[in-house]
């Protein structure tokens, strides 16, 4: 047996157990390695299943969103056709209100035309019955002045017609009368509508008085006509 203080023995000695530690060494970090690298995937599988399940319940999430999203569309999309139905009725109301107000605007206008041509009408019809009245004046003045004289009488007949009846026309015959119809106009025009016994001079007599409204010599030249067909004399 070699002395152990000869220096390769040593030598060798330290080598050897170099090899032994390092193998010892190598052996331990492959047990720490392959424990560490087990733990680790482990650890890794954990996570992984746990992100797995994150992200399961995140797409469940998700979906459920996507539900939600798209049933908030459905609605959105119901209440938007509502609104335009709506919206659409309001403008047929809008429109019938305003077509309403339309008439109303055009019968307000049509009674005030009515109460303004009745305001001119009361006007029209106070001004002819103060016309009338005139007439009515002037002929009873001319009923007073020649009722005596020429046997005048005149009578109101239906249809704002004067009736003017002459008497003691005829020598023959006194008692018979001799009548003519006279009708003033909104313009105060004067028309014979009739006479009888009918006179030849008639339209000229009624021309005559229209031009000259002479009323008195009117009267007179008609009872004058009236004689002449009893006695057969021509008047001019």
């Amino acid at each position: 047996m070699a002395s152990i203080r000869d220096y390769n023995v040593a030598e060798q000695l330290s080598s050897k157990l170099e090899e032994i530690r390092t193998k010892l060494l190598d052996q331990a970090m492959g047990e720490v390695l392959n424990g560490r690298v087990t733990e680790l995937c482990q650890e890794h599988r954990r996570h992984m299943n746990s992100v797995l399940g994150t992200c399961f319940k995140k797409c469940k999430e998700d979906e459920t969103i996507f539900d939600m999203i798209k049933t908030y569309k459905e609605d959105f999309k119901e209440k938007t056709s509502l609104q335009k139905e709506k919206s659409a009725e309001h403008l047929e109301v809008v429109s019938e209100i305003e077509d309403k107000e339309h008439h109303k605007a055009l019968l307000f206008q049509r009674i005030e035309k009515l109460e303004k041509d009745q305001a001119k009408n009361r006007e029209l019809i106070q001004s002819q019955n103060k016309a009338n009245k005139d007439r009515l004046k002037k002929l009873n003045k001319c009923k007073d002045i020649f009722q005596k004289p020429l046997s005048l009488e005149i009578k109101k007949i239906e249809g704002e017609k004067l009736q003017f009846v002459f008497g003691n026309i005829s020598h023959k015959d006194p008692d018979m009368v001799h009548t003519f119809l006279l009708q003033l106009d909104a313009e105060d025009i004067y028309h014979i509508i009739s006479s009888d016994p009918p006179l030849e001079k008639i339209s000229h007599l009624e021309r005559r008085l229209q031009e000259t409204n002479n009323f008195s010599a009117f009267l007179a030249n008609i009872r004058r006509e009236f004689v002449a067909l009893h006695s057969g004399a021509k008047t001019a």
